[in-house]
């Protein structure tokens, strides 16, 4: 039985996310021979060649075969079957793994006629800017005869992106027509690059601005993630109102909060120490998925509510949610900086045999810290000693500053000594060695340590206050 091409078209649009079904309906359209041409075959019947191919290589592309996608535009063209504006933005993306490969889109693109499609267009610009390739990607731009504001925003994502703010800003200037998007996209610019107090300020700009005013353009999740996690990452009164102004906003305009939204002002309280107002935001939330839970036991973790946070983990646990890595270095920072070293201990066991999660260095460093701070310096020797990767810095520092704190004196040395050479120009390991040295009286040891690191051209960076005036 022979299937119409419409019908077959109509299964493909229909089950697009069904990989299973899509490789039945791909068999189907071959025996169908619809798929087969020459050069004496009909336009109109080409054409629904085109549509049902692209419609495969969408499938495909979705179902996460790229290669398959891409196998298929070769078929395509050896079937003399011609693509249009539709056939290439999941190739280009399928292709995004592979700058050469986007370059042999790229030409098949300006071949075929269709570069004018502001849909490819804005693909080309990601994929190159995505791929570290800034100049290509304003070269798309530049090239596009009728700038619109989706490509503008693109090319402000691409900018943002590669860390080129100053030409982001400068395009930002010229957009004729600034949606909610081309705003979003520079204030998470900003913080992408860590400049979080610009973030703040492009943020109080929009929210002044006339079209915000008019309600022309409304700040959406996007916005408001990106202005929160700036004041997350700052310190002071400012950072601390920005994120209380925010809130408020949404309070008033009864705005929703979304997973996103009410996840980074659970983080932003809980970094500030409001650790009731984060409390008060968890507790309203709708949905709390687990990175809900994560900042909500990380806040309790470190605001003393040790004990608090690992009942928290009890109670995501309780509601079917599996936890992740970053759940982990919040519930074993809990457990440190509680001295839960039992069920510390436990928890570290219990990744890897029972949540088949990975540990990671975060998750070793937290442990050496659990045993240091406990005077279990042996056994945190032990777990660096046989750590399946080499330790850094962070690792290393926890257990030698528990050896300072208890006095271990060998063991010091040879820590300090492993953390000189993966840091050889840091001065405050010197001073650190230097100190658990003069700590215990051993003045000749560490007036060599203080020597070595005169003779390796080290000075001692100064000492300095900050005092927030409010």
């Amino acid at each position: 039985m022979t299937h119409s091409p419409k019908f077959l078209l109509t299964l493909l649009q229909r089950f697009i996310k069904h990989s299973r079904l899509v490789s039945q309906i791909h068999s189907l359209v071959i025996t169908s021979g619809h798929l087969l041409h020459h050069s004496n075959t009909p336009s109109h019947l080409k054409w629904t060649s085109t549509l049902l191919y692209n419609a495969l290589i969408r499938a495909q592309y979705i179902s996460g075969l790229s290669h398959k996608a891409l196998l298929l535009f070769t078929h395509m063209l050896a079937s003399q079957v011609l693509p249009n504006d539709h056939t290439f933005p999941p190739l280009i993306k399928a292709a995004s793994h592979s700058p050469s490969l986007v370059r042999v889109l790229h030409a098949q693109v300006i071949k075929r006629g269709v570069l004018c499609d502001p849909f490819v267009q804005t693909t080309f610009i990601a994929l190159y800017a995505g791929n570290y390739n800034l100049a290509d990607a304003c070269k798309v731009f530049n090239e596009i005869p009728h700038i619109c504001t989706v490509a503008c925003n693109a090319m402000l994502h691409a900018f943002c992106t590669n860390g080129n703010m100053e030409s982001a800003n400068s395009l930002f200037k010229h957009v004729c027509k600034r949606d909610v998007i081309s705003w979003s996209t520079m204030i998470n610019g900003f913080a992408r690059n860590a400049k979080f107090g610009k973030a703040i300020q492009f943020f109080a700009k929009m929210m002044a601005h006339r079209d915000v005013l008019d309600h022309l353009v409304k700040p959406n999740e996007a916005t408001y993630v990106g202005v929160l996690s700036s004041c997350a990452n700052l310190d002071g009164k400012a950072a601390l109102n920005c994120a209380k102004q925010v809130h408020g906003y949404t309070l008033v305009n009864e705005i929703n909060l979304g997973v996103f939204v009410g996840t980074s002002l659970v983080d932003v309280y809980g970094k500030m120490g409001c650790l009731n107002y984060a409390l008060n935001v968890f507790n309203c939330l709708d949905v709390r998925e687990v990175c809900t839970w994560n900042a909500m036991i990380s806040s309790l973790a470190s605001n003393g509510r040790e004990k608090e946070a690992l009942s928290m983990f009890e109670d995501m646990k309780a509601e079917g949610l599996r936890p992740n890595s970053i759940t982990f270095v919040a519930v074993l920072t809990a457990c440190s900086r509680g001295r839960l070293v039992k069920e510390g201990l436990y928890l570290f066991r219990s990744m890897s045999n029972y949540y088949k999660v990975v540990p990671l260095m975060e998750h070793y460093g937290c442990v050496v810290d659990l045993l240091g701070k406990a005077g279990h310096l042996e056994e945190a020797a032990d777990i660096i000693n046989n750590m399946p990767c080499k330790p850094d810095t962070s690792v290393l520092l926890a257990l030698l500053s528990a050896c300072r704190i208890h006095g271990a004196i060998d063991l010091g040395e040879e820590i300090g000594r492993r953390l000189l050479e993966l840091q050889t120009q840091h001065c405050g390991r010197y001073v650190l060695l230097s100190s658990i040295n003069a700590d215990k009286e051993r003045w000749d040891h560490a007036a060599d340590i203080r020597k070595e690191m005169m003779q390796t051209g080290i000075q001692k960076i100064p000492a300095f206050s900050k005092v927030h005036l409010t």
